[in-house]
């Protein structure tokens, strides 16, 4: 099963890395939105639906678990990938036992992000129809 065009948002407070995963990510038939704050992620899921979450673990202000645990709290079926640096991977473990999907270090791979993307919305989308049939 394959989603035609995932709804991903991008959550970084890197500015030159939110615009290139965003430019890159509509180009491979991505429905990609960038935001470059735990706060505006938390705001922009309460008028919008997203099938995947790409979020850094480090940013200022509302830190990448907060932001999760804020995610999980209001649409619990949207999957998270959490954007880890070297110095954070148990950051990035801790984000999966809280309920994100995977995590990823960076500088991260496009083409692994790309694929676990479409692994998370797949999830998401399975889980979905369970929802339904129950």
């Amino acid at each position: 099963m394959n989603i035609a065009k995932p709804k991903v948002l991008i959550v970084d407070d890197e500015q030159d890395f939110l615009e290139t995963i965003v430019k890159r990510l509509l180009k491979r038939q991505v429905d990609a939105t960038g935001v470059d704050s735990g706060r505006e992620a938390v705001r922009i899921l309460q008028e919008q639906s997203f099938d995947v979450v790409i979020l850094d673990v480090r940013m200022p202000g509302m830190d990448g678990i907060e932001t999760l645990m804020e995610i999980k709290k209001r649409s619990p079926l949207t999957e998270v990938i959490m954007l880890t640096g070297h110095g954070s991977i148990q950051l990035g473990v801790k984000g999966m036992q809280l309920g994100a999907f995977d995590y990823v270090i960076k500088p991260a791979e496009f083409d692994e992000l790309l694929e676990k993307v479409n692994q998370a919305a797949e999830r998401k989308m399975l889980h979905e129809e369970r929802v339904r049939k129950s």
